[in-house]
């Protein structure tokens, strides 16, 4: 079982930015995707952007297309997600997965009851706030 290790977040102001980063023991291409999932309290977990490891495809919210980026060092068996032009209801609990045998759209669809995920990072609270 891959062993995901997060990194990154914390606090910053509307209109910042912030970077994950999602270490993936035993390899990242061992997966078809690797994603990003906020969760915030009373609200169920929110796919907000994945990727699939085959072919590159990315898949982003509409809450944070075109602020946000994915991606990856294949070398280093790392994926983040880059966080741009910040805005408080981005504030939650993100935590990184990795899947087979779907790809980006797919997994950013699935509910974290998905059978269909082979492990998760330990989470990292982002805050945004003024």
């Amino acid at each position: 079982q891959p062993h995901l290790v997060q990194s990154g977040g914390g606090s910053a102001q509307p209109g910042e930015s912030l970077r994950l980063s999602c270490a993936i023991s035993g390899g990242l291409l061992d997966y078809s995707a690797i994603g990003w999932f906020r969760q915030v309290s009373g609200k169920e977990s929110e796919g907000v952007s994945c990727m699939s490891t085959k072919d590159d495809s990315k898949w982003y919210s509409d809450s944070v297309k075109g602020r946000f980026n994915i991606s990856r060092d294949n070398v280093k068996s790392v994926v983040y997600l880059q966080m741009n032009s910040l805005k408080p209801e981005g504030t939650g609990v993100y935590y990184c997965a990795a899947v087979s045998p779907f790809g980006a759209q797919a997994m950013c669809a699935m509910g974290p009851e998905s059978p269909f995920f082979k492990s998760w990072g330990q989470g990292t609270q982002v805050t945004v706030s003024s």
